[in-house]
């Protein structure tokens, strides 16, 4: 009886008042706050919840704990088990050879691009003849071709160039490899198709000088891609000088394996080329852009073994101590063996599962190699602030809880971006993302594996006082031991590893330097200034790859492209004028009329030759009509001279007539002055744009433009809305993903604000750079996307998670915590692509320039321009009250979830968030 009374007693005193409830639905209990608000004479009092945004957080946080325990009692096993999950996939490797995917086209055009689909209507309505037409080529053919140029800048049209032109002439016809030229070459009228610069002078040197040769047309043949850099004499059509000479030499493309052979024998040839006294002779092939970019993938292998050298070593340095029992030298080591395990493991098994390698994947290595140091350092960073006289499973228990949301989030985000990049229509950025998403995941697995294990067996070196390269035990020093035979130094007072010198730079010295107001005031400044350069860059950008750019610098490909844009761009490409309408009725008066009004809108255009009037098959056949008597305006007529009027002027392969009905037909316009990719970009739209406006006719004319050259220069209608696409849809993840595991709603905000406010600098100064916008930058904004998130999302959860009182405080503490992490992770990631830089590749060197400046803005945002961006509006942090005893028996699950229990949040006051 005495019992209850006391406990009756401690109910009515509210000691173990059972939980209110407010409402419907509504309980609250002792442990929530409390808000009194008087109304007159009455006191009203409310109940209000805390913020929690940890309900992913904080559970990972003990799984993460959980594995680490596991991980350090059995590092054999995890150790073992990650060699081989690495081996078993890594055979894959075996098929690298067939999965390679280098086809310029296939790889760095858009799928299913407006122009693949128009060229796939003219080959199935102008199929290939046998009388060869370079103006009526589906595609770029099968050919060779030379540009000669007059030795310093001197005039080309001489007696003694054209001699040498001659004989060069004569010596690539000659080349004998089990088939000669005059078996191989496209033919006309059964004669090989001919150059008509050398046709216009009948292969005599000395009429060059005695001929009088117009420009562009010369007695009925268009020279504009024949002779180049052209001066005319004064009020004349007569050339008076140039400084090129271009020659085609076309192949039936029927005889493929024949072709690749001569074609080789044409390389070999000039190669060996002894220049002459009086020109010099530039060359290229159908096939060498193709050869030029296997070649360069080729190139950057032996770059993989000067990478991984430089990563271990920075690493080990960076790891380095004095004190031979605490020094981190084999963990460091295998921190990037791991990574290389990554890539060995995930290639594998794409390799095995048939994903085609393209040569954008070559890269990837180097960027793993970064991701998976940053995550080592984070690990052992956490690792170190554990308590050293502890058990080596209670030590990695606590390395995993700090360390293991930290690497997740960055992981997510990274693997996030990249598989948002499958999104892209190009195949090399889709085959990138696809290898690189899957090796940072496998990099993931790896850490918390193999690298763990080896965490574990480096702790369990240290706890029996061993040294780090012989494992005999050493005497304990009694300070921060800087001796080979002694060492275990540690801070009696903390219980832990003496501090590296730089985490008190940044502790002491760092930390407190930039949390000063007018350091605040000077880094918001210098913000503003890198936000400017960036917008102003943004604007300067260039789209389009230019094709030269797949070759090596300095090789003969980037030779020949050289002296195609400085000679001959005058004249770009011959667009043809594709009417598709099987129904448009050509003997029609009014319908001829609009088709006039189209091609007159078309010549008119800027970048059309307004000098050169379209060829048309329909406008000579109605002035055959007109001269042969017959009435063109009628039906019957039309169609019943159509066949022979074909045969006989040439145009049979413009005019698909069959079953005595007309499916479809063709002209041509000769562009102008297309020198630039925007010039190239703007022809494209506005013809695009004008053939539209002929289809809303009063007598619609239903075409299509295309030319070869259109199948690249698609690029330019997708590349922005792709890359932006790309850029807003993997922010928004971000968003979500930070706000799921980083518990504050705030900080996830600045984390997406970090992740636009590096795009926008990378974006800016690539261009001041000279990188422009194509399919190979966008792999590497795509990669900016992820790394963006990585150093201010390590640096935005230790902010929130620390248990400091001021904002001052916190920031100082999470850069105490990371700053040497992240400077670690930058450097080590800029010394994994910094040998890319020794590329002679356009694609090589743009991976390098983009992920030094995402590397190097990225760091900067992390121990920069976040902390003090975070001082200043940061209202809501989350301190935890950590429990400082972890439970020997890290097996108990009932003991585990009793301490999941203990752990609360915190809030700071914030009236939002009481």
């Amino acid at each position: 009886g005495k019992q209850a009374k006391i406990k009756n007693r401690k109910n009515r005193q509210g000691k173990t008042r059972k939980p209110q409830r407010l409402g419907k639905g509504y309980r609250l209990n002792n442990t929530q706050q409390r808000k009194v608000v008087r109304v007159g004479s009455k006191r009203f009092t409310w109940r209000m919840a805390k913020c929690k945004t940890d309900c992913i957080e904080r559970p990972l946080s003990l799984v993460f704990q959980k594995l680490g325990c596991v991980v350090g009692r059995h590092p054999c096993v995890f150790l073992l088990l990650a060699l081989f999950v690495a081996a078993a996939p890594g055979a894959g490797f075996i098929f690298l050879q067939e999965r390679k995917a280098n086809d310029i086209e296939d790889q760095f055009t858009p799928v299913n691009g407006p122009a693949k689909l128009e060229r796939a209507f003219v080959v199935e309505n102008f199929p290939q003849s046998e009388e060869f037409s370079q103006l009526r080529l589906s595609s770029d053919g099968t050919y060779a071709s030379l540009i000669i140029t007059g030795l310093h800048g001197e005039n080309i049209l001489t007696e003694a160039a054209f001699n040498d032109i001659i004989e060069l002439d004569r010596q690539v016809k000659s080349i004998a490899t089990g088939n000669t030229f005059e078996n191989l070459c496209a033919q006309t009228k059964e004669n090989c198709m001919s150059n008509p610069i050398l046709d216009s002078i009948n292969y005599n040197a000395t009429e060059i000088v005695s001929s009088a040769i117009t420009y562009p047309m010369n007695n009925g043949t268009f020279l504009g891609t024949s002779i180049g850099g052209v001066q005319l004499k004064q009020d004349s059509s007569e050339i008076s000088s140039a400084k090129a000479v271009r020659l085609f030499y076309f192949l039936d493309e029927e005889k493929t394996k024949k072709n690749s052979e001569w074609l080789d024998g044409f390389l070999k040839l000039l190669s060996n080329y002894t220049q002459q006294k009086t020109v010099h002779v530039s060359f290229f092939t159908s096939v060498s852009r193709q050869n030029e970019l296997e070649t360069n993938a080729d190139s950057v292998i032996p770059l993989f073994s000067v990478t991984y050298f430089l990563a271990i070593t920075i690493s080990i340095l960076s790891c380095l101590r004095l004190d031979c029992v605490r020094t981190k030298v084999w963990v460091a080591a295998f921190g990037v063996i791991s990574a290389g395990l990554a890539v060995l493991a995930s290639f594998g098994l794409l390799l095995f599962c048939g994903v085609p390698f393209a040569m954008t994947v070559a890269t990837a290595p180097f960027l793993i190699l970064g991701v998976g140091v940053d995550d080592m350092f984070i690990m052992i960073s956490c690792w170190q602030k554990t308590e050293v006289d502890k058990a080596v499973e209670v030590r990695l228990a606590e390395t995993y809880k700090e360390a293991g949301v930290s690497i997740t989030i960055t992981t997510l985000t990274d693997v996030l971006a990249f598989y948002i990049g499958l999104l892209t229509p190009f195949r090399s950025v889709q085959s990138f993302c696809m290898y690189t998403s899957t090796a940072l995941l496998f990099c993931f697995v790896f850490n918390i594996t193999f690298f763990g294990a080896c965490l574990a067996f480096n702790g369990r070196r240290e706890k029996g006082n061993r040294h780090w390269l012989t494992c005999m035990r050493v005497p304990e020093a009694t300070g921060d031991a800087k001796g080979c035979c002694v060492g275990g130094a540690y801070d009696k007072n903390t219980r832990k590893e003496f501090e590296m010198p730089m985490d008190s730079f940044f502790k002491n010295y760092y930390g407190p330097f930039l949390t000063r107001v007018w350091v605040k005031v000077l880094v918001c400044l210098i913000y503003a200034g890198y936000l400017a350069v960036s917008i102003y860059g943004c604007f300067q950008i260039q789209e389009g790859l230019d094709l030269k750019h797949l070759a090596a610098d300095g090789s003969y490909v980037a030779d020949y492209y050289d002296n195609e844009d400085e000679f001959f761009s005058d004249f770009g490409p011959n667009v043809m004028l594709v009417i598709k309408d099987e129904h448009f009725q050509y003997w029609n008066p009014t319908a001829r009329e609009s088709l006039d009004l189209c091609l007159e809108n078309f010549q008119n255009l800027t970048m059309a030759d307004s000098d050169l009037p379209p060829i048309s098959w329909l406008h000579v056949y109605v002035q055959f009509g007109m001269n042969s008597g017959f009435d063109v305006d009628n039906e019957t007529q039309f169609k019943s001279h159509l066949t022979a009027f074909l045969n006989y002027s040439g145009f049979s392969q413009d005019v698909n007539f069959t079953n005595n009905q007309i499916h479809a037909s063709r002209m041509f316009v000769q562009t102008v002055n297309i020198r630039t990719a925007i010039d190239e970009k703007n022809m494209l739209n506005v013809f695009r744009e004008t053939a539209d406006e002929c289809g809303k006719l009063q007598t619609p004319v239903d075409l299509i433009v295309y030319h070869p050259a259109f199948i690249y220069f698609d690029q330019y209608a997708v590349i922005i809305t792709n890359t932006i696409q790309n850029i807003v849809v993997a922010t928004c993840a971000m968003l979500v993903i930070s706000l799921l595991l980083i518990p504050n709603p705030l900080c996830s905000l600045w984390v997406t604000f970090a992740i636009a406010s590096v795009i926008v600098g990378v974006a800016g100064f690539m261009a001041l750079w000279d990188v422009s916008l194509d399919s190979v930058s966008m792999i590497n904004l795509v990669i900016c996307i992820g790394f963006s998130v990585d150093f201010s999302a390590h640096i935005s959860y230790a902010f929130v998670s620390s248990d400091k009182t001021s904002a001052n405080e916190k920031a100082t503490d999470a850069i105490t915590k990371l700053g040497y992490p992240i400077v670690q992770g930058a450097v080590s990631t800029i010394a994994g692509v910094v040998v890319l830089a020794a590329a002679e590749s356009y694609i090589f060197m743009t991976f390098f320039k983009i992920m030094f400046l995402v590397i190097l803005f990225g760091a900067v945002h992390g121990i920069g321009f976040i902390p003090v961006f975070l001082t200043f509006l940061s209202t809501c942090s989350n301190s935890r009250e950590k429990n400082k005893e972890i439970l020997p028996e890290c097996s108990d699950t009932i003991r585990w979830r009793a301490k999941a229990f203990v752990i609360q949040n915190q809030w700071s006051a914030d009236p939002d968030c009481p």
